[in-house]
C-alpha cells in the first residue's frame, strides 16, 4: 500500500463467501450508540488465541455499554445487517449507481439523506481540522498527468494481486481468497468440534446476484497446530507480497472454491484509473487515486501564501478513483469515493506539536506492529502522551493527529469502544515511512480501516523535487551561523559551449540543481569509473556522458546563514463512505418492542434533518402555527420537516426515526390555546413541553453546542402524551 489509507481496498474475504459465513458475521449486539464518555473499562478486547486482521471476521460478539443519553430498552436489541441495509436503501440515504441499466459494480448514488449527512460529516471535518488547526484548503484537479504519478510510485506500486482461473476466466483478488478459504476451514473446524454457529441467511441484492464462490462449510475437525498456524497467516494476511500469498496458496491447496481448479500465481493488478488528456491521445494520465499529489506540488505556493512559517498545513476534500479487483460490500469498498487529506509539513529535526499538551491525557486503544507480528490481536489502552514517551507512536505531531482524529470520530458517532488504531507492520509500511497507524472501526464486515495517519518523512517532496528540478524546501535563517559540509558540484564552463554549444545553459542547469543525495551518488560514480552519464529529458539526445575534466564533485565545508531542508509530512487520510457506513452501524438498532421498527441514532449534529413537525391533525387552527414554527426554523437554519399526513403519530416518529432525525415537536390544541408545543427526543421517547422558543432554544443547543438532553430541556416540562403513540 503507498498511501497511508487505502479507502478503497477494505480486508474482507472478497467475493467468495457463502451466505452461512456472511450471516455469522453479520451478528453483532450493539445499542444506541450516542456518546460522552468513554471509560478504559468499556473497551471490547479482542481474544487473542484467535489472531486475525481480516475485516470479514467479528472475533466477539460484544455488547456495548454507552453513556450521555436516556437508557433504553434497546439495550438488548439484536444488530442485524439485513435491517440496515433495508432501512438504506428503502430511504434511499444510497443506491447502485445506473441501477435501471443493472449497475455497475463499485458505483453508488447518495440520496437526500445520505448527501445531507455527509454534507454534515464533511463540515463538522472542515471546522474540526481546517478551520480549529488553520490549515490551508485547496481543490486540486482530479486529472493527473503520467509523470506525476510515475514519480510518485503509483504507477509502479498502486496494486492489488489478483489471480487467474485459466479455465474460466474468473478473477480473484489474491489476499482475499486466501482469507476467505483459511476463514471456512477454521468455521468448518468449529462445526466439528461442536461449536454452535449461526444458520444460512441471504443479507442483500448483491449476494443474490453473485456466483457463490465458497460452497457449503465442511465440517472437517483440524489437528490443533494447523488452527494456530492458519489464525497466525489471517493476522498477518495485510503484510504479504504477491510471492507470499503464492507460496500459501500453494502450501495450503487454495483453488478455485468453486470448481477446484487450480489458478495462476497472483500478480499485480494496478488499481488506478487511466484515460488520455486531449484529443491526439499523447498525454497519458489518470484518475487520481488521491487527492495528496495537488497539495505536494502547490508546496511553495502553499508556504509562500502562509508568509514562510512553519510548520502549517494543508487540506483536500475531493473524489478519488481506484478500478478495484472486486468491489462489494456497499460503500465499503468503491470505484470512485470522497476522501479528506490533511498533509502537515514540519521541520524533521523538530516534530513536537505546540497543542500537544491538549490531547495528551486522552486514551486511545492501540494495536501495535509487535503484536500483530506475533499472532495475536491484543490491544493496549494507553494515553497519548504515553504512547509518545515510550516510543510507540513516533513523535508528538503523529501522536497529536492521532488524538484529534479520535476526537471527530467520536463527535460524529463512531462508538469509541468499537475504534482501534492498527499500526502497520514492518512488512507492510512504505520504507520511507517512520510510522503509520491505521483508525480501524468494528463493524458487521469486522474491522475497516477509515483512517491512515502516517509519517511519510521527506518522500513526497523529495521525488518530486528530484524529478522537476524545483526546489521544494524551506529557508529558516538561523540566529548562529552554523558550519555544515555537504558536496558540491563544480564545472568547467569554458569546456561546455564547444562540446553542447545552445544545449549548454540546460546541461549546466540541470547540473547545478541535483540533490545532495544525487551528488552523492554522481561523486561515487565519478570516483569508481572516471565518468557519470546522465538523463536530461529537454535535449534531443536525452543522455549525456562527462568525466572529471568537466565536472567535479567534492565534500565542502562552509558557513552557512541560512539553513535549508525538505519538510516532513504527517498525513491523516479519510475515507469518507467508510466512516459514514461505519457510523450508519454504529448508530442503527430496532425498538425491542417492535424489531421492524428501527431507528438510527445519529448525533444531532450530523442528523440529516434536526426536527420532524407533527401536527396532531389536518384541521385548519393546527396551520398558522405549523406555518410560523416553520418560518422561525428556516430563520434559524435548522433543517426539518414536515410530516402533515393521516397517518398516525407513532407511524410520523417511526418513518422518521429511520432517518435518525433527533427531535420531534407536536402541535395540537393545546397549542392554539397557549402557543405551547410539545418536544420528543428520538431515542428515549421522552418528550417535554414548553413555549415555542424555549424548545427551538433547546434545539438549538443540543444540536449545535453539544449540551445534553437534560440540560438543554431543564426550562421545559416533562410531559406524558395524551394521545397514544401507537403503530
Amino acid at each position: 500500500m503507498i498511501r497511508g489509507l487505502d479507502p478503497s481496498s477494505i480486508r474482507i474475504a472478497g467475493d467468495h463467501l457463502t451466505s452461512t459465513l456472511d450471516s455469522f458475521i453479520s451478528k453483532v449486539f450493539v445499542t444506541p450508540p450516542v456518546i460522552s464518555s468513554l471509560n478504559s473499562s468499556t473497551f471490547v478486547r479482542l481474544n487473542s488465541s484467535r489472531a486475525t486482521q481480516s475485516n470479514k471476521r467479528i472475533l466477539t460478539k460484544p455488547v456495548v455499554k454507552m453513556s450521555g443519553k436516556p437508557t433504553t430498552p434497546a439495550a438488548t436489541a439484536e444488530f442485524s445487517r439485513e435491517n440496515l441495509e433495508s432501512v438504506l436503501k428503502r430511504r434511499f440515504f444510497y443506491a447502485p449507481a445506473f441501477e435501471l441499466y443493472g449497475g455497475v459494480s463499485g458505483l453508488y448514488d447518495y440520496g437526500p439523506p445520505g448527501c445531507s449527512f455527509q454534507a454534515n460529516v464533511i463540515d463538522i471535518w472542515r471546522k474540526h481540522f481546517v478551520l480549529e488547526e488553520d490549515m490551508l484548503e485547496v481543490d486540486t484537479t482530479m486529472l493527473t498527468p503520467y509523470e506525476v504519478l510515475k514519480t510518485s510510485g503509483h504507477v509502479d506500486k498502486f496494486s492489488d494481486w489478483m489471480c487467474k482461473d485459466p479455465k474460466s476466466g474468473e478473477i480473484f483478488r489474491a489476499d482475499h481468497l486466501v482469507e476467505e478459504v483459511l476463514e471456512a476451514r477454521l468455521k468448518g473446524d468449529k462445526e466439528a468440534r461442536g461449536v454452535k454457529t449461526e444458520d444460512v441467511e441471504e443479507e442483500d441484492a448483491d449476494k443474490k446476484k453473485r456466483k457463490k464462490k465458497v460452497k457449503e462449510i465442511k465440517a472437517v475437525k483440524l489437528e490443533d497446530n494447523v488452527v494456530a498456524e492458519y489464525e497466525s497467516v489471517l493476522a498477518q494476511i495485510d503484510g504479504y507480497s504477491g510471492e507470499q500469498l503464492g507460496e500459501l496458496m500453494v502450501k495450503y491447496d487454495i483453488k478455485n472454491p468453486a470448481t477446484n481448479d487450480p489458478l495462476e500465481p497472483p500478480r499485480a493488478f494496478n488499481l488506478m484509473f487511466e484515460t488520455a488528456i486531449g484529443p491526439s491521445g499523447q498525454l497519458k494520465g489518470y484518475l487520481r487515486p488521491e487527492t495528496a499529489q495537488g497539495q505536494f506540488l502547490n508546496f511553495n505556493k502553499l508556504y509562500d501564501f502562509n508568509n514562510l512559517k512553519m510548520p502549517f498545513a494543508s487540506a483536500a476534500i475531493g473524489k478519488s478513483f481506484r478500478n478495484e479487483i472486486s468491489p462489494r460490500a456497499g460503500l465499503l469498498r468503491v470505484r470512485e469515493f470522497l476522501m479528506a487529506e490533511i498533509e502537515h509539513f514540519v521541520d524533521p529535526e523538530n516534530k513536537k506539536h505546540e497543542r500537544f499538551d491538549e490531547v495528551k491525557d486522552i486514551k486511545l486503544t492501540f494495536l501495535p506492529k509487535e503484536v500483530q507480528q506475533s499472532g495475536s490481536t491484543q490491544v493496549t489502552v494507553t494515553t497519548v502522551g504515553e504512547a509518545v514517551s515510550s516510543g510507540l507512536v513516533d513523535n508528538e505531531t503523529l501522536g497529536y493527529f492521532l488524538a484529534r482524529i479520535y476526537l471527530f470520530l467520536t463527535k460524529i458517532g463512531v462508538d469509541p469502544t468499537r475504534l482501534r488504531f492498527r499500526q502497520h507492520m514492518a512488512n507492510e509500511m512504505a520504507h520511507y515511512a517512520a510510522d503509520c497507524w491505521d483508525a480501524e472501526l468494528q463493524t458487521s464486515y469486522g474491522w475497516i480501516e477509515c483512517v491512515g495517519c502516517a509519517d511519510r518523512s521527506a518522500y513526497d517532496l523529495t521525488v518530486h523535487s528530484n524529478k522537476t528540478k524545483q526546489k521544494l524546501v524551506v529557508k529558516e535563517k538561523l540566529a548562529e551561523p552554523q558550519v555544515v559540509s555537504q558536496y558540491e558540484i563544480e564545472l568547467e564552463k569554458k569546456k561546455f559551449g564547444p562540446k553542447f554549444r545552445k544545449d549548454a545553459p540546460v546541461v549546466e542547469k540541470f547540473l547545478m540543481e541535483l540533490s545532495q543525495e544525487e551528488l552523492i551518488k554522481y561523486e561515487a560514480e565519478l570516483s569508481a569509473a572516471g565518468a557519470i552519464k546522465f538523463t536530461i529529458p529537454e535535449l534531443a539526445t536525452g543522455e549525456i556522458e562527462l568525466d572529471s575534466s568537466f565536472i567535479k564533485i567534492a565534500l565542502q565545508t562552509k558557513t552557512v546563514h541560512v539553513r535549508e531542508y525538505t519538510p516532513n509530512v504527517i498525513e491523516p487520510s479519510f475515507g469518507i463512505g467508510r466512516i459514514i457506513y461505519s457510523i450508519f452501524e454504529h448508530s442503527f438498532y430496532s425498538r425491542p418492542e417492535a424489531v421492524e421498527r428501527g431507528v438510527l441514532s445519529f448525533p444531532p449534529i450530523v442528523a440529516p434533518t434536526k426536527v420532524l413537525l407533527v401536527p396532531l391533525s389536518n384541521n385548519e387552527e393546527l396551520q398558522p402555527i405549523v406555518k410560523t414554527i416553520s418560518r422561525v426554523l428556516r430563520k434559524e437554519q435548522i433543517p426539518f420537516k414536515v410530516d402533515d399526513s393521516g397517518a398516525s403519530i407513532g407511524k410520523r416518529y417511526a418513518r422518521n426515526d429511520e432517518l435518525g432525525t433527533p427531535f420531534g415537536v407536536t402541535i395540537d390544541f393545546e397549542s392554539v390555546k397557549d402557543g405551547s408545543v410539545t418536544l420528543r427526543e428520538r431515542d428515549s421517547t421522552k418528550q417535554v413541553r414548553g413555549a415555542v422558543e424555549d424548545v427551538i432554544k433547546a434545539i438549538k443547543e443540543i444540536t449545535y453546542e453539544g449540551i445534553s438532553w437534560e440540560e438543554g430541556t431543564k426550562n421545559l416540562q416533562p410531559f406524558e402524551t395524551k394521545v397514544e403513540d401507537d403503530e
